[in-house]
């Protein structure tokens, strides 16, 4: 089962917007080194939704050959085009990706039931662990904890990526999780809470620029530590609502910059994060110990 602090990593990009393996492979490294849990590499946070089909393939196929069993891999394979979606899971699950987590279907605003069958074709078509990642503040689409509990009865389909970040909807969903069925985090200033419910971890932005904070505090929450893990994440509260000021990933690539990671490049439409916010993400930072 995966769980703990896994990150929705970031994909580093040259001043043209190129993909930058180099410093791909070292972030990589980083959160080897910083006892990351698992990383997500191309997930909505790593840029998917304007790299090409070779690029969305290639990022995937690096990051998996450099952790090199290190540490756990999941792919972003999400699409609004189940077809696409399929090809995406296929091309990670050919390169050796421990896991997908599948974005519901963006713009074109599936029925429940759509949900349903979009889900369940992906799972039949490629036999790899796949994650729901619910997030519709980005995708204008809430795939509702009664379709949820539809797709958890699929064999690979192990867990949710749930961003809604309400405490009723985490624990409707956490009332039939199991063995063979997780729920997850993709809002960082509730992730504690939602671990403490029952969760197993969270998929995270924060991850990126304080890797090794937010692995001790859901360690601490998984074994029920409530003290200790909201005394850091307590510390992490700030970048957990400034990493947001502007749109994911702005702030956090801009983070990670900061920190000297990774080049300043992002890829159009995203522009560079507005001065007036330097500080603000700054003094984030600072209070996370990071800086």
């Amino acid at each position: 089962m995966f769980q703990g602090s896994m990150v929705a990593l970031v994909t580093p990009m040259n001043e043209e917007g190129g993909v930058d393996e180099a410093s791909l492979r070292s972030l990589v490294d980083y959160h080897v080194d910083n006892q990351t849990d698992a990383i997500l590499a191309v997930g909505t946070t790593g840029e998917s939704a304007t790299l090409n089909h070779d690029e969305h393939c290639e990022v995937i196929r690096i990051v998996v050959e450099h952790a090199a069993g290190r540490v756990p891999v999941i792919a972003g394979t999400g699409s609004n085009s189940t077809a696409e979606a399929i090809e995406y899971t296929r091309c990670a699950a050919d390169v050796g990706a421990n896991a997908c987590l599948l974005v519901t279907p963006y713009y074109n605003k599936p029925t429940q039931e759509g949900l349903y069958q979009h889900y369940k074709k992906v799972a039949e078509a490629v036999p790899v662990p796949q994650f729901l990642y619910n997030v519709p503040g980005r995708t204008a689409c809430d795939m509702l904890p009664v379709t949820v509990k539809r797709l958890a009865s699929i064999d690979n389909i192990i867990g949710i990526k749930e961003a809604v970040g309400e405490v009723t909807r985490i624990r409707e969903l956490v009332e039939f999780a199991n063995d063979q069925f997780a729920i997850y985090s993709g809002d960082d200033a509730t992730a504690l809470e939602l671990i403490l419910l029952g969760g197993k971890g969270t998929i995270s932005v924060t991850a990126n620029v304080a890797p090794k904070a937010m692995h001790e505090m859901c360690q601490l929450a998984l074994t029920g530590k409530r003290a200790e893990a909201e005394a850091i994440n307590q510390r992490l509260m700030g970048l957990h609502k400034k990493l947001f000021v502007e749109s994911n990933p702005i702030p956090v690539k801009w983070a990670v910059h900061t920190l000297g990671l990774i080049p300043a490049g992002l890829r159009l439409p995203l522009t560079p994060l507005s001065e007036k916010y330097h500080d603000v993400v700054k003094q984030a930072m600072q209070q996370a110990q990071v800086l």
